[in-house]
């Protein structure tokens, strides 16, 4: 059974900085394409970042670029979204997915295993 627990949400102040981890569990980590979504209030769930299995390619997010770093450790089946500069419309349920693929995508439909996520506040 796939398992994929977020952690490192909370309230934090305009300008300042979080980084949200995934550890996986119950998937061939190596071999998973990993990604970032997050969900705000009345809104859909939206792309943030995503990371190939080697972690050589990456994609963001328009609105996150230049801010938001994600990594991963295929040793410690960890994914990480560093996220820096936030501000107040990052505010939102971060969600870490899995695809079980080669090729990385921004579409939610190509994510097969979600965690439960974890809530960012971002005051002004």
């Amino acid at each position: 059974q796939v398992q994929l627990v977020e952690s490192g949400g909370g309230l934090v102040q305009a300008g300042d900085s979080l980084r949200l981890s995934c550890a996986a569990s119950g998937l061939t980590f190596s071999q998973s394409v990993m990604a970032w979504f997050r969900q705000a209030p009345g809104k859909e769930r939206e792309f943030a970042a995503a990371i190939s299995r080697s972690g050589k390619n990456i994609l963001y997010a328009d609105s996150v670029k230049g801010r938001f770093t994600i990594s991963r450790d295929n040793a410690k089946n960890l994914v990480v979204l560093q996220m820096n500069s936030l501000k107040t419309e990052d505010t939102a349920v971060y969600y870490c997915a899995a695809a079980p693929t080669l090729l990385i995508s921004r579409s939610s439909s190509a994510y097969e295993s979600w965690g439960q996520g974890t809530q960012v506040t971002v005051s002004s």
